[in-house]
């Protein structure tokens, strides 16, 4: 195999309209497809961040029924320059950084809630994980 990349990542929330709100109207990713009570699918760089409603998505017959329950976790990587704007930018739209961590290797990130209680982290490109 030459897996290239993860190119989706599945969060699953109750109220999509929420959702929508907070992912494209706030944090201004660009909405792919939303059906209401359904799924709301956003653009996020080359990515696309699917948010489905665990009600709807555990009774499909294809593709094959999935749902998940509690808070979810992913991470959104930004520019290593715009990493602080970043971070000034989410404080300025009035949203709490629950934590900031510094690795082991001198890099860092931030971490938030979106209105489902998940926690969202950004980081910069260079790093963590390289």
């Amino acid at each position: 195999m030459n897996i290239v990349k993860i190119k989706e990542t599945c969060l699953y929330v109750h109220d999509l309209e929420v959702a929508r709100n907070f992912y494209h109207d706030v944090l201004g990713l660009p909405v792919i497809s939303y059906l209401p009570g359904k799924h709301l699918f956003l653009r996020a760089g080359g990515s696309v961040l699917l948010c489905f409603n665990p009600d709807d998505s555990k009774t499909k017959k294809s593709p094959p029924a999935h749902y998940g329950e509690g808070r979810q976790h992913f991470a959104f990587e930004v520019p290593k320059e715009d990493y602080e704007r970043t971070k000034a930018e989410i404080k300025g739209k009035g949203i709490t950084i629950i934590d900031e961590v510094i690795w082991s290797s001198g890099k860092e990130s931030f971490y938030f809630h979106d209105p489902a209680g998940n926690i969202l982290e950004v980081l910069p490109d260079s790093g963590i994980w390289d």
